[in-house]
């Protein structure tokens, strides 16, 4: 049957929603385009989770020498840091990675198409003053990180920075609290710069649970990183030694780069949304419907520039929605409930469900659980890092509405028990499994007292 679109589904953007969608969608038949001006695989791939990991894992071999002496190795010299040779081998790695984008998409039968691309009505994108007509649009562009307008804006970095200053950094300053500003605190003081961690509130980590703000910016401050709440930076400015950050309370900090990881805005700039009369939410982001649909019908929208959740497996599980109800059989949905997430900051947090005062919000009555000791590997390598872990329990039910660790590998260990939350675990359930001993995990199938209040 004669159709008079180009597409079926035309895609703008290239990162995991996007991808997602076009290969899932052009494996049902349909005919499907899709738009990337940049590399393949968007800000996880490029800069974000996959490359921050990989600098995660370097700065812990700094702490991996450190703890050696202790299980009676004798290293011969100190550990030299090759910088430049990190950075090649991420950029090696992300270059494979981006084929395998490119291929996947390629051996789904999407046509690629590469440039900016705008919408011009409904059913309409323009590329490079090409034309492109779709049934359904979807736009996957994502988000763009925020530097909020103050004097000597030019001379501060984002995150998407970070992977290939030259030189490396010997003081940094770090300006913001999310999971953004934690990890690459964490990460470039365990690659030796002397690292400094500003926030304009009381506490980090805005959002997740109180005791594993605490705990972190405790563990944070121990390994070495100079942890400064309620302060502000007014102004930054280059002199003949580096920058210089002058607070708002007339401080002046000096640095050699400043990171601003003060949060990611949707990416809706320059897409012709407007054009396409796409409605914007009160955050600038693309309002959307259970569906994904914005209040154009032919146009969907996921990932963070509609930002529900700011996380990429969340972008992949939207994709899949959208694609089940266009080409589908239109029953997938996604439930936001009990989504596990973790920062890699050293040491890593991992969480799923509900933080103590949320929980207490929304259950009314809940029973606390918590733990705070220090791991097996650290009777012996000399280091003073605790591990935390705490359970939320809906009283009424005895379900666990919440589980947090703050200690190595906590998103490995999270991401187990993300299941049975998902499945409605009892703390009865909980307290009869039988542990793996001896494990830092164990520790949640093992805590009976709670704590009081």
């Amino acid at each position: 049957m004669s159709t008079p679109y180009d597409f079926d589904l035309f895609v703008i953007g290239g990162g995991s929603g996007g991808v997602r969608a076009a290969r899932m969608a052009a494996q049902t038949g349909a005919r499907v385009g899709l738009a990337e001006a940049a590399e393949l695989g968007g800000t996880c791939v490029n800069v974000g989770c996959i490359p921050k990991k990989l600098y995660s894992y370097a700065a812990g071999y700094a702490e991996s020498f450190e703890e050696a002496a202790g299980y009676g190795w004798q290293l011969p010299g100190e550990p030299v840091f090759d910088w430049s040779h990190l950075k090649s081998q991420r950029a090696k790695e992300i270059s494979r990675l981006n084929g395998i984008y490119a291929s996947l998409l390629k051996n789904s039968g999407v046509t690629l198409v590469t440039g900016w691309a705008q919408l011009a009505d409904a059913h309409t994108v323009e590329v490079d003053g090409k034309r492109y007509t779709a049934r359904h649009l979807l736009v996957a562009t994502g988000g763009t990180p925020f530097v909020p307008d103050i004097p000597g804006r030019e001379h501060i970095v984002t995150s998407d920075a970070m992977f290939d200053l030259d030189p490396f950094p010997r003081r940094l300053l770090v300006v913001g609290g999310g999971y953004i500003a934690c990890e690459f605190a964490s990460i470039f003081n365990g690659l030796d710069a002397k690292v400094t961690l500003l926030h304009r509130r009381a506490h980090l980590l805005t959002g997740f649970d109180d005791d594993v703000r605490q705990f972190l910016a405790n563990e944070m401050g121990k390994a070495g990183v100079d942890v400064r709440l309620n302060c502000e930076v007014a102004s930054v400015t280059r002199t003949a030694d580096g920058l210089v950050a002058t607070l708002a309370r007339g401080q002046q900090i000096e640095a050699d780069t400043v990171l601003f990881a003060t949060g990611r805005v949707p990416n809706t700039q320059g897409l012709g949304l407007e054009a396409a009369g796409v409605a914007l939410d009160e955050r600038g982001a693309i309002a959307v419907d259970a569906h994904y649909r914005s209040s154009v019908p032919s146009i969907y929208a996921v990932g963070d520039v509609s930002t529900r959740v700011q996380l990429t497996p969340v972008a992949l599980a939207e994709a899949m929605v959208v694609v089940d109800e266009l080409f589908g059989k239109g029953k997938r949905r996604l439930d936001y409930e009990f989504i596990p997430t973790a920062v890699f900051t050293h040491p890593n947090i991992g969480t799923c469900g509900y933080g103590e005062l949320d929980a207490r919000a929304k259950f009314g009555q809940v029973t606390v659980f918590s733990s705070e000791f220090k791991s097996l590997r650290h009777t012996l390598s000399g280091r003073s890092e605790r591990t935390f872990m705490k359970l939320v329990v809906d009283t009424k039910s005895d379900r666990v509405v919440g589980l947090h660790m703050v200690g190595a590998d906590a998103g490995e260990v999270v991401q187990g028990f993300a299941v049975a939350m998902r499945a409605g675990a009892t703390k009865a359930m909980f307290d009869s499994t039988v542990g793996i001993h001896p494990t830092a995990a164990e520790e949640f199938v093992t805590m009976r007292e709670p704590m009081p209040g």
